[in-house]
């Protein structure tokens, strides 16, 4: 796939001038983080406008996760410094394998913290970076471009959906390339930027905003969350034993003791700390039902009981 930036086309809306902000330059601190603040409220509308969109997108996810498949995120530059953001928060938030939730970003990893900008000229780096993953039918990928023009997206999207996986496009541009290469398109319309063409402001807001909401609601539905508790999270450190504690509480209605006793025979397990407590099994049964499960502490308790050994007890 050529590049697809053409001197003849019309500007996309984030790389075009904003009207509001020409004067930026002049104005003082208070008026710059101000009129920021103002450009900053229109980007909740323009999400809340897509939301079919994403909620569409969620269940195609999900469907996928649900079968052992995969969700992946693709993008260059902010895009895909958003999209390794988001991948990198499921495994302790969630507790989830790193393998489940994965990002791909033009230029690798490194771009995360040193611009890598010529690599997303190249159409043909998408599709082999998403080969190089093993990524298949079975998994769902998220393609996200502020601009909707940017080839190695287009091009791992184009790849993604020829192989008949889930293919969503995440863009804050209307009728862009990006939107006729995947099956769902998020296009929250945030308009021109503050500083004219810097998608990481109103657009990266946008798409962060769009991300949490996919990686969530996924999560929810896949039952890596009791209620709104963390209920699959990792005890890694001081901060998150605390919160196992107190979901520990809440979840069992017992005191921080009590809690604390608990967590400690589940070897520090959220997870099997809760279904040992309300399925009265023993460490070594918990953990059975929990990896026949995928960690989801409802889904082992309903095999706990199925299986139910009587020496578990």
């Amino acid at each position: 796939m050529d590049n697809i930036y053409l001197s003849s086309d019309p500007l996309p809306i984030t790389e075009q001038e904003n009207p509001r902000t020409t004067n930026l330059s002049s104005l003082s601190i208070a008026e710059i983080v101000s009129v920021m603040n103002d450009e900053d409220a229109l980007v909740a509308g323009a999400v809340k406008s897509v939301l079919p969109a994403v909620a569409q997108a969620v269940e195609g996810i999900v469907s996928r996760l649900r079968d052992t498949g995969r969700l992946f995120y693709v993008g260059t530059g902010t895009s895909g410094r958003l999209g390794v953001l988001d991948a990198a928060e499921c495994p302790p938030t969630f507790g989830v394998s790193p393998d489940m939730v994965q990002a791909v970003i033009a230029g690798g990893y490194e771009a995360c913290y040193r611009a890598v900008e010529a690599s997303e000229d190249d159409a043909e780096a998408g599709q082999n970076d998403l080969r190089a993953r093993g990524f298949t039918r079975d998994d769902a990928l998220v393609g996200i471009a502020a601009s909707g023009r940017t080839p190695y997206t287009i091009g791992a999207l184009s790849y993604a959906r020829s192989l008949g996986a889930f293919t969503i496009a995440l863009t804050c541009t209307p009728e862009s390339p990006i939107v006729a290469a995947a099956q769902v398109s998020i296009v929250p319309v945030v308009g021109p930027e503050v500083v004219a063409g810097s998608t990481r402001l109103k657009a990266g807001t946008a798409q962060k905003m769009v991300l949490n909401m996919l990686s969530t609601a996924t999560m929810v539905k896949l039952g890596y969350v009791t209620g709104n508790r963390m209920t699959n999270m990792q005890t890694r450190n001081a901060k998150l034993r605390a919160r196992a504690l107190r979901i520990i509480m809440a979840e069992l209605g017992i005191d921080e003791r009590a809690a604390g006793e608990s967590l400690a025979r589940a070897n520090g397990s959220l997870p099997a700390a809760l279904l040992m407590a309300k399925e009265g099994c023993s460490l070594t049964a918990a953990e059975r039902a929990l990896a026949a499960s995928g960690g989801v502490v409802n889904r082992a308790a309903e095999i706990h009981r199925v299986t139910n050994p009587k020496d578990d007890k």
